[in-house]
């Protein structure tokens, strides 16, 4: 009888642009390498809060802060690809989405059919992860497909 192997064609690294996230991707890429795969390196902006107590953005505002972040995030991503060994072998997509990570994470899995989620085990949070729970643990309850935890 002939076991079934796991060879994941699709896999989608979240990052935060922590040490953690490069290590996620470096461990993605030797994967990708090995399986022929695709990788997708995805980065999730928070949503502008439009009001604070007394005062609100206009329209224009928020659209010129969301594009500086986007802006930011793509050569942040770029950046990342760059640091590690061998990504330039391997096909790499970078995707921005607007949302709360580990929702975001979960649903880009979902919608590009991703078979294997790496992600970095910390992130920049810290005492947050504590009162919250992490990202990553949120994303290995709630993914569909296998979740490899990169660690330092």
């Amino acid at each position: 009888k002939e076991v079934a192997m796991f060879e994941p064609k699709k896999i989608l690294v979240p990052t935060d642009f922590s040490e953690f996230s490069d290590k996620a991707l470096e461990s993605a890429v030797d994967v990708a390498k090995k399986e022929n795969a695709t990788i997708e390196l995805l980065h999730v902006i928070s949503v502008i809060q439009t009001c604070s107590v007394d005062y609100c953005f206009d329209q224009q505002t928020l659209d010129m802060l969301e594009k500086n972040s986007i802006n930011a995030s793509m050569d942040q991503m770029k950046k990342e690809i760059d640091r590690v060994p061998g990504a330039s072998s391997v096909q790499i997509e970078t995707v921005i989405r607007k949302g709360t990570p580990y929702e975001e994470i979960l649903n880009e899995q979902k919608e590009k059919k991703i078979d294997l989620i790496v992600i970095g085990s910390h992130g920049k949070t810290g005492l947050i992860h504590h009162l919250m729970g992490s990202v990553a643990e949120r994303v290995m309850r709630g993914a569909k497909c296998p979740v490899l935890l990169a660690k330092i």
